[in-house]
This record gives C-alpha cells, structure tokens and sequence, in this order.
C-alpha cells in the first residue's frame, strides 16, 4: 500500500505533531495534502516547510474540523482517499475546561467517521494518546494495558478510539489507531497549554524560575516528533494495522527532573533555579511504553536518542524565539 498519488487530508495539520506529518506525507509523493485546522493551538505558519515541500499541492482549510456540515462540503468538493485524524483539545485545558474538552473531542472523532460511513473517503488513521492507560500498572505499557484514564483529557480520547474502532467493527470501515507516548521537537506549542519543552526553554530566556510539578521522580516516555511522523506514514502501509492499536514510543523512560536538567544543560544554563510545586491534578506517574507490536508489524522504532532531539529542538526555539524578540536570548546562546 502506497500514499504515492493519493489525496490526503489531515485534521490538526498545522498543529505540532499534525506538522511534521505532513512534512512527512510530502516525501510519499501525495497528490495533494489538504489540512483542516482551525488554529486553537496550531498556527499557519507552522506549515512553512511543507508548502515548500508541496507548492500548490497543499491546501488549508482554516475552520473546526468537528463542524460536519463544513467538513462534508470539503470532501464533496475535493475527492479524498485518507485521513489523518488529529485534531484535538489537549490534556491542559481539559483542566480548566473539562466538559467542553470532552465533548469536543468526541465529536471531532464521530465526525470523521460518520464521513467514512457515508463513503467520502477509504482510509482513517486515528491518532490516540497514552493517556488512555493513566499510571502504569505494569512496565513496559503494552496494547492490553488496562486503561485508567486519569483525567477529562484522557477519557475522552480514550473515547474517540472506542469510537473509531466500532466504526470498524460495525461498519467493515478501514481504520486503523496510533497511539504515541510523549512528543517532543521543533514547533511545539510555546505558548498557551504549552508542555513543558517550550515552557523550560521561555523561562530560561525570560530568566525566570523552572516550575515542576510534585516531586519530579514522574516519568514519561519521550519521542522526537519526527520518529513519530514516520510511524504515522508506516501504519497506513500495513493492513495488518487496521482494526489494531500500534504505541508508538522509545520504550525508554525519563523523569521529568532528568529532562529538565538535559533541557539546561543544552540552553547552557546548569545553575539555572528549578522549584517545585504542587502536583497537577491528574498527572501520570510513570510511563514506560512496550513497543514490540511496532517493531513486528511496522517494522519501526524511534531512532532519535533524546540528547540529539533536545538538541535540535533547543536549537529552534532559540532561532525561533529570536526572531520574535531578539532581545529574548542571553548572550552566548
């Protein structure tokens, strides 16, 4: 199976993650990428590279990617053979606004596959999140994993997978369901709901203190952005992926206090003062991810150690941020 001259269609693409994939579609020799995002946290020009990548090949349309009726119109106008579906209200303002978060992601899910339903399109690749799975009950995470969702944010995409997987099963539909651990890269959200890359590096250069949650000792299992993308182009060639759920990780795990210490070291600012807060509500413990069903049925694992990958993300939020503000970057950086 081959993406080579097909139309896909990309739900969050000018997100973080949804950007470099597709950049990475781009390489795959697509007939046109058509992205739907409505810029809640994703940004147009995010998507910088791929319109070098893509030229007239790349089309945006800036509106919700849950308006039905909007979405329909699209895929009527423009014949579609794939989605990516991975639009979505991320975990921090699940915090602060859980029922909307819930519902919204829901109904971002539902309508996609309701669209699949009536025949708009072939193919669905699901983006989950390994929130689902709450605090690890054993290591590493596997696929049968219980699922303990901790927060709003992580039921509710462990509702959309529910969702598209019985579209599956009820309907025959092509779908398949990638579930990445912890992303981290170039482009990730620096400003409102940021995760906590971005908020190290903004504090570093505003000089003000690091804040971690709770003792620090919580892990997470982080991958480079860009491994990710290239799973994402690997699901969709293998249809013994479809009906399934594929992690997507390192299956190497890292405490938020390691993390933030490798972040200084990097920005060149070891002394730098680090505090510690109070614990967020609803923060995994420890993550640790099982990556054998990749590595069998994709072929795939995450080849980016994390200094490397800290590296170039560093880098860019320096050039990025200097840009914005040039007075923003110590001298020396």
């Amino acid at each position: 199976m081959t993406l080579q001259g097909k139309t896909i269609l990309v739900t969050g693409g000018a997100g973080f993650i949804g950007s470099h994939v597709v950049e990475r579609l781009a390489a795959e020799d697509p007939a046109r990428v058509i992205v739907v995002d409505d810029c809640f946290l994703g940004a147009p020009d995010n998507l910088d590279t791929a319109r070098l990548l893509l030229g007239d090949r790349l089309r945006c349309h800036w509106q919700d990617a849950g308006d039905f009726d909007a979405m329909r119109a699209i895929l009527d106008a423009e014949p579609v053979d794939v989605v990516y579906n991975m639009a979505v209200i991320p975990l921090p303002t699940s915090l602060e606004r859980p029922k909307w978060t819930a519902e919204k992601n829901v109904v971002l899910t539902t309508t996609i596959c309701e669209l699949q339903r009536e025949g708009r399109f072939q193919t669905l690749i699901h983006f989950s999140s390994s929130e689902v799975y709450g605090t690890a009950q054993y290591v590493p995470i596997d696929e049968g994993h219980p699922y303990v969702p901790s927060t709003p944010y992580a039921a509710s995409k462990l509702a959309t997978d529910y969702v598209a997987l019985s579209y599956r099963h009820t309907f025959g539909l092509d779908i398949a369901v990638i579930r990445p651990f912890n992303n981290y890269g170039p482009r990730q959200n620096s400003g409102s709901y940021a995760g906590i890359i971005p908020i190290v590096v903004t504090r570093v250069l505003a000089g003000t203190p690091i804040a971690i949650f709770g003792d620090g000792l919580q892990t997470r299992d982080f991958i480079f952005v860009r491994d990710t993308a290239e799973a994402a182009v690997r699901v969709y060639r293998e249809p013994r992926a479809r009906g399934r759920v594929v992690n997507i990780a390192t299956g190497r795990e890292c405490t938020v206090n390691d993390l933030v210490a490798r972040l200084l070291h990097a920005l060149g600012a070891d002394t730098h003062p680090v505090v510690h807060v109070e614990p967020r509500l609803g923060d995994v413990r420890r993550h640790l991810a099982g990556t054998a069903l990749a590595a069998e049925l994709l072929d795939f694992t995450a080849t980016t150690p994390l200094e490397d990958g800290l590296t170039q993300t560093v880098q860019w939020y320096l050039t990025h941020l200097s840009r914005r503000d040039p007075a923003a970057v110590p001298a020396g950086q």
